[in-house]
């Protein structure tokens, strides 16, 4: 039996139409998931991109054996005026950008974003709001009255737990977000920062059992494919643990239990002298395989979807780690930071 309106393909079928289709489907690659059920929030295209790194080469062609015509740097804005496959190189994301019409950019350097203001509120409720970030960046501080003392930037798509409100020297409102990594609040203007109301949450296709559903993470391919009654239902890219120098950070193949969520979580590295230190504050839509905190993520720190890069989670784009998020079990309660119950959507890592 197959899912009302959920298409009856296989899984090498799938993938084949997922592939032919890459420039429809991921503009900008990832970011729209091949779902028979997509909401409005899942398939809007972000107009700009944001360069991730300093010295990302802008080519005259889409190919990196073209001439190089400038370069561009880290948090620098510019507006997506096309997209394009390029050449056979490299082979597993030949997607790129064509930036303010000066030039190409691979894909993997340019994180999608967009400009979408919010009207703030006067007053949280004391259990706490979800956020999301809807601006490229914006800087959280220690205090809106010194608003050069810089903690954070926090980037698009990202999510904080708001906890209060307050106006700076000029009457401009700051939400104050609390970090549960240091235990520490900070704060971060409120216009850059949507609150999250619970109908943007429902659960996609509580009306299937949850036995019904399975997940699949394809090592080879570098894909996340979700199943409903043995049919897929979507299909998103996806970059999962890798071999580094310092480490084999290799997603372990084997079956797994979805065991707990959260909608956001400061991830950081322990020794932050370490080669491969990280601190990524807001990392969005989080759900979890094992106890050890190996999970489906959204990323923002690159845009490189298709080959192992990770010490270990699945990192995909935001908008398909929060498809994932609110299509697996358990469903997470309205409001819950952190939420564990049994049992949870099956998935294969092959």
């Amino acid at each position: 039996m197959a899912a009302t309106g959920t298409p009856s393909l296989n899984r090498r079928d799938f993938l084949k139409l997922a592939g032919a289709t890459l420039a429809a489907v991921f503009l900008p690659p990832g970011t729209h998931p091949v779902s028979a059920q997509a909401p409005t929030q899942f398939t809007e295209s972000p107009r700009l991109g944001r360069i991730i790194a300093d010295n990302t080469r802008v080519y005259d062609k889409p190919s990196l054996n073209a001439n190089v015509l400038k370069k561009f740097f880290a948090d620098q804005i510019y507006s997506i005026t096309d997209v394009t496959i390029g050449d056979e190189e490299p082979a597993y994301n030949r997607v790129w950008y064509e930036l303010n019409g000066e030039g190409y950019v691979h894909s993997g350097g340019v994180h999608p974003v967009d400009v979408r203001p919010n009207e703030p509120v006067s007053k949280i409720p004391g259990e706490g709001r979800l956020a999301e970030v809807t601006v490229p960046y914006t800087d959280s501080t220690w205090s809106p009255l010194r608003t050069e003392s810089v903690v954070y930037r926090l980037y698009y798509g990202t999510t904080y737990w708001i906890t209060g409100v307050i106006a700076d020297a000029e009457g401009v409102p700051w939400y104050s977000y609390y970090d549960e990594k240091w235990k520490l609040t900070f704060y971060a203007k409120a216009s850059h920062l949507h609150l999250i109301e619970p109908e943007e949450l429902k659960p996609i296709s509580p009306e299937v059992p949850a036995e019904r559903k399975r997940i699949e993470i394809l090592l080879d391919e570098q894909a996340v494919v979700a199943y409903e009654y043995d049919h897929p239902v979507f299909m998103c890219r996806a970059a999962t643990g890798a071999h580094f120098s310092d480490g084999d950070f290799r997603t372990p193949a084997g079956r797994y239990l979805m065991n707990r969520k959260r909608p956001s979580r400061h991830m950081a590295d322990g020794d932050f002298a370490a080669p491969a230190s990280y601190d990524l504050p807001g990392v969005p839509w989080v759900s979890y395989l094992t106890d050890s905190g190996i999970s489906f993520h959204g990323t923002y720190w690159h845009n490189d979807f298709g080959k192992p890069r990770s010490h270990g989670c699945i990192n995909m784009p935001s908008p398909g780690a929060r498809w994932i998020y609110q299509w697996t079990n358990p469903d997470v309660p309205w409001g819950e930071r952190l939420f564990q119950n049994d049992p949870g959507t099956i998935v294969d890592v092959i």
